[in-house]
């Protein structure tokens, strides 16, 4: 993949021509077959508001029934989904999720899976009634998979797809057996989900846009100029990503304290990243900035600035997923921060969901606390909108080591060690 369109001068010039669609972090590009997004507007265009690109909408909605459980309730106790036992209880069938692979991510086996097994046993779900499985990024295996379960008693499906075809063909398979399916992770556009259970995908852009203008000021960054990454082209939910960084760049780009000189073409492969990146630095050596949409993408490009010699807060990078590396280059000063989605939230709202839906009841408007729009069925999608946080030096311990999504002992090794006594990291 080539290198993207570099603009010069004393403001962006967002080429008419783009055609392009933006995406979600972790995830096989290559698997994604969404439909195309029309950026007309370039760089810029999603926070503007494409008429293609998927749009959130949350509401602060009360419960019903009685209930209490809403998205702000989830806690890493799982506490919460001990009071859905009445609901389970209420409930007919199986639950079965279905997850897509194991090599886009470790997530799916180290976080997801266990963490929906805990939610469901916690809310009284019986292991015979609950299926946990993974696609091992097969499209054919993940139908096979619902197909199978429908026919060994499932009545609610979760499924995080591996592109839109399959999961429509899941939806439609299950829609005509009578068979509710959640969207997990991903939306499936075309699709006949009931619910979407995702991060606040806008608000993810937007802490990664807040990041960067944070970091250049408490870097002392003079003349911000930028470069602007994006995700794959063929994977939907970086329109959110774009939809949330551009809408806070835009009003500084407009007002000219910051330039964006460089919008490469987008991928989620860090080489291909990297490539991009160094033909944009090339074209744009007053470039001191980069807004990147995922840490995966951002340590290759890191790595490259340090054979520059370009010291440590120097030169404001920005990611999401909290991983590892990521996390090493947040705390050594390389990296801005990174935007953190404690899965375990993720998997309750799926779960308690699920579970509302196999009893045939209404989820109180605390968990159903949004909509997504899906531009292709033109209808707006009732979702489980959880909040993700941003994470800088100072709040490490408190969030990704506290939860035990990265542990101290790998985070402060070598030379990291330092640094972790810095900040208080253990």
């Amino acid at each position: 993949m080539s290198g993207g369109d570099v603009h010069k001068g004393t403001a962006p010039t967002w080429p008419a021509s783009a055609d392009r669609k933006w995406g979600n972090t972790m995830r096989r590009s290559t698997t994604r077959a969404l439909v195309p997004l029309l950026l007309a507007g370039g760089l810029l265009a999603a926070a503007c508001g494409s008429s293609s690109s998927s749009s959130t909408t949350t509401t602060s909605g009360g419960s019903s029934g009685g209930a209490t459980v809403s998205v702000s309730t989830f806690n890493k106790d799982f506490t919460t989904m001990s009071s859905l036992k009445g609901v389970t209880s209420a409930g007919k069938g199986k639950v079965a999720v279905i997850l897509p692979d194991t090599v886009s991510s470790a997530r799916y086996t180290e976080f997801d899976a266990p963490y929906l097994a805990k939610s469901f046993a916690a809310a009284g779900l019986g292991t015979s009634d609950t299926i946990i499985q993974n696609a091992q990024g097969s499209d054919s295996t993940q139908l096979t998979d619902a197909q199978s379960d429908i026919t060994s008693g499932a009545t609610v499906l979760v499924v995080d797809p591996l592109d839109a075809g399959v999961g429509n063909s899941i939806e439609s398979y299950a829609k005509a057996h009578g068979v509710a399916v959640v969207d997990y992770d991903r939306l499936v556009l075309g699709g006949s989900r009931k619910y979407y259970v995702s991060f606040d995908n806008v608000k993810v852009g937007t802490l990664i846009g807040k990041g960067m203008t944070s970091c250049v000021a408490s870097w002392n960054v003079a003349k911000p100029t930028l470069g602007v990454m994006v995700g794959s082209p063929t994977d939907n939910n970086a329109t959110l990503f774009a939809q949330g960084y551009n809408a806070v760049l835009k009003p500084l780009v407009t007002a000219g304290s910051y330039k964006v000189v460089a919008n490469p073409a987008g991928t989620w492969d860090p080489p291909t990243a990297l490539t991009e990146f160094q033909q944009a630095y090339t074209a744009n050596p007053t470039m001191n900035a980069v807004v990147v949409p995922n840490d995966s993408n951002a340590a290759p490009i890191i790595s490259y600035l340090k054979t520059l010699n370009i010291p440590a807060k120097k030169f404001p990078v920005t990611g999401q997923d909290a991983t590892l590396i990521g996390l090493q280059n947040v705390i050594s000063g390389f990296q801005c921060g990174t935007a953190y989605k404690p899965i375990y939230l993720e998997a309750q709202a799926a779960a308690a969901l699920a579970l509302y839906l196999r009893a045939g009841q209404t989820p109180p408007g605390g968990l159903v606390n949004g909509s997504v729009q899906d531009t292709t069925a033109h209808v707006a999608v009732p979702s489980s909108l959880l909040i993700p946080e941003w994470v800088t030096p100072t709040n490490v311990q408190s969030t990704v080591v506290a939860d035990g999504f990265v542990p101290a002992s790998q985070l402060c090794t070598g030379a990291y060690a330092t640094d972790c006594t810095t900040y208080g990291i253990h």
